[in-house]
Formats: structure tokens, sequence, C-alpha cells
């Protein structure tokens, strides 16, 4: 049976919530199991609260936690029973293991996910990729949105193709449109970075590029990849999270201050839970960092039961959408030199 792992002690409400997530998630997909790494007294404690198949849930002992504290590259060198290592490891060596989910440390997770598991041939940066929704209910793919603060423009090209592949392999998008984040939409706007990496998106085959795309598209455009650096990819996601919660909490503001409000609510109830549905991104789960050799998923660190449960079933649909695979054979058809 397909396994995931989950990093049961990473993150700020660990581990009630993700064993929480955990759970839930087997209610959402079908024939898979979590596997649970951590403190085991503390995870037995958290599921005795619930009911569920217990063929479907095992625990992994751990000794030792990596916190946001500690200096990743050391922290996942020396602590060796930690549950993000022994995660990564269970990734590494089992077959039946799929793909890992933390909402630990990023910084360890980025680290660990490349010590442990490793790069794609040919990859030159693993990227961090979150969904994004967009105004045509689907999801835009953010790559990269702050594994890479410094980029050169083939590693912009590289988010490309990883990220078209992952269109296709968890999203069922045949033809993903792929557009450069920079200043404007003229093909000459943006540093040199970005008029090189323009360059190069235009000139690769096997994807869909339609030029360069501003901050506000990623959301109303339509697009299903915004390729960044690490830096101003970050700074977009940080604006659009921030933007979601600014306009929920305005809503339910306005829609209390008086009796007319309240009864203007109940007439456009639904359309005012769809909007705050769709900007719930606890819904959308975590960023799949692109480029490695198996999934790995990198949740926020204050994450809640349903944002671990939906980067549980991430893991569950990149797998068996055959994510690595998908990159890997776009790589080779495009003829990237190959690297590692």
């Amino acid at each position: 049976m397909l396994k995931i792992v989950v990093d049961a002690m990473g993150g700020d409400n660990a581990p009630a919530e993700i064993v929480k997530g955990a759970l839930q998630s087997l209610e959402m997909r079908k024939d898979f199991m979590v596997v649970l790494t951590g403190d085991e007294a503390l995870i037995d404690h958290e599921l005795t609260k619930y009911k569920y198949d217990p063929v479907r849930v095992e625990v992994v002992p751990c000794t030792e936690v990596i916190t946001n504290d500690d200096i990743p590259t050391h922290a996942v060198r020396s602590k060796r029973d930690s549950s993000l290592v022994v995660g990564l490891k269970q990734l590494k060596e089992d077959e039946e293991v799929g793909a890992f989910v933390s909402a630990g440390s990023t910084g360890a997770v980025l680290t660990g996910g490349i010590m442990h598991i490793g790069r794609i041939r040919g990859i030159l940066r693993p990227a961090l990729c979150p969904a994004i929704p967009n105004v045509n209910g689907g999801k835009t793919l953010l790559c990269d949105c702050g594994a890479n603060a410094e980029c050169k423009p083939a590693y912009l090209q590289q988010f490309g193709i990883m990220a078209s592949a992952y269109a296709k392999a968890a999203f069922g998008i045949k033809e993903p449109r792929v557009g450069l984040l920079t200043n404007g939409t003229e093909e000459h706007k943006g540093d040199t970075l970005h008029q090189e990496a323009h360059a190069l998106l235009k000139a690769t085959p096997g994807i869909h590029f339609a030029g360069n795309i501003e901050g506000r598209d990623i959301m109303y455009g339509d697009y299903d990849v915004a390729v960044s650096d690490g830096f101003s990819g970050n700074i977009a996601l940080k604006s659009l999270e921030g933007c979601g919660k600014t306009v929920a909490a305005v809503l339910t503001q306005q829609f209390k201050k008086n009796l007319g409000s309240k009864l203007a609510y109940l007439c456009a109830q639904k359309q005012i839970n769809a909007l705050k549905g769709m900007l719930d991104y606890a819904k959308l789960g975590g960023s799949v960092f692109l480029g490695l050799k198996k999934v790995v998923i990198k949740s926020h660190g204050s994450s809640k039961a349903t944002s671990i449960a939906a980067s549980v079933c991430q893991g569950v649909d990149a797998y068996r959408g055959r994510l690595i695979a998908s990159i890997e054979e776009m790589l080779q058809s495009i003829g990237l030199p190959a690297e590692g």
C-alpha cells in the first residue's frame, strides 16, 4: 500500500494538528496509509482522540526534534533521530513511500531534502512551488517562492519546466500556460536576469510560454504557472496571503455593523462563503519541493489540520500522477545538459 510520511513534530501546532490532519486525509483519499514520525507517546495520545483504521496508520518513534532555532545544516547532520530526518530517510529507503510532508523548519526541509533525497539528474536548483487560487476557479503554480533568493536565467528556465510537469501530473492541465513574473508585460521589461530568462523560456520546447506577467496576473490572469526567483516569489506569496486575510476580515467587519448589513449578508451568504473559501490558503496544502528525486511537501509552519490534510493529499496526487517521472521525461525531451 502507498505510504505518505508525515513529520508529526514539525510546525507550531505539532503534534495535535498534524496528527488530526493526517487522519483527516485518510477520509479524503483511498488506498494509502500515513506514517507518523516523532515522539511515540505524544502521537499515541493524540491518536486516542479519534476513530480511524489502524491498518492505515503507522508510528515511527523518534527522540529528537529540529526547531526553527536550529541551524538547518548542522541540525540535519547532528539530529539523525529527529522526526524530520527519519521521515526523509523513510522516503528514500522504503519503496512504498510516495511522499514526505512537514510543517517544520523550511531551511531544514530544504537542506534535508537535498542531502538525503538528492536532486533529479539535470536539475540545477530545486524550487518551492505552492498552488495559488485564481479567478478562473483553478490554481496558478508559483515557482519559486523562497528556496532560491538569487537565481540565474537557467534556474528560471528549469522552474518553468518543472512547474509545467507538476501542473500536468497533479492537476491534469494538458498545456499549462507559463508566465515569467516581472515588473511589466512587455518583452523588454525587467533586469538582465529576467530579460535573459525570458529569452530562454521563449526558446524552450515542450512548454507553453505566454510571456511576462505582473503580480496581479497570478490570481487574475489566464496562467497556470508563474515563474519567479525565490526572493520576488516569496514577497508575492506573502502579499497574496495578506490580501486574502484582509478581504476576509473586512467582509466580516462590514457585515456585522448593523441589522441592515446582517440581513444583506444573509442574502449574499452563499457568494461570500465562496469568496472566503477561494481565499482560504489552508485548503490548498503546502509547497511542493520540485526538483528532488522524491515528492517532498513543505506545509506552512502555522498549519492546522485542514492544511496538513490537504498537503498529504497533494503528496498522494503528485505521486500517483508520476510527478518525478514527468519532470525527468520533460528534461530528456528538451535535451537540457545533465548535471549531478
